[in-house]
């Protein structure tokens, strides 16, 4: 394997064990939140999607988010199935876009986010991308700890 191969199957299996804890939350824990500052678990599966958007706009204009808002914003909040269909095409074209990397550009493009002081080539943004989500899985896990839910098994 290449790295961008590597890349594509790790944003790829990092989503497909998001999926396994986010189909697992009940109904009802959905909207449970561990404070009134915090995400709900609702809130946190639709951040990941929303954000995998505003990171291939900031890829595409190199660091640049400018007043870009997801389509994703502002969508009612109706099941976990129904994020995943709307953010399927918004997916699609992300990885699209990773596919058509070449290891050149990877190296050498630069992704600057002044207001975030970060200067990343674009291989090291793109690995970053799939952390966020994991990470937010991982707080998910957590929640579902904390209200000793049942948790999905994602170490499979």
């Amino acid at each position: 394997m290449n790295a961008k191969e590597i890349m594509i199957l790790n944003f790829e299996e990092v989503r497909r064990r998001s999926i396994k804890v986010w189909k697992n939350i009940s109904e009802e824990n959905l909207y449970w939140k561990p404070d009134p500052g915090a995400m709900s678990c609702f809130e946190m599966i639709r951040h990941v999607l929303e954000s995998e958007n505003v990171f291939h706009h900031i890829v595409l204009h190199r660091g640049v988010v400018g007043d870009y808002v997801s389509p994703l914003t502002g969508n009612p909040y109706t099941t976990v199935d129904d994020e995943l269909r709307n953010a399927q095409p918004y997916r699609e074209k992300f990885l699209k876009m990773i596919h058509g990397l070449t290891q050149k550009e990877l190296d050498e493009v630069y992704i600057t986010r002044k207001e975030k002081n970060q200067h990343r080539n674009l291989g090291d943004y793109l690995l970053r991308i799939a952390y966020h989500e994991s990470v937010h899985t991982g707080q998910l896990l957590d929640y579902l700890r904390t209200l000793n839910a049942p948790r999905a098994a994602i170490w499979d």
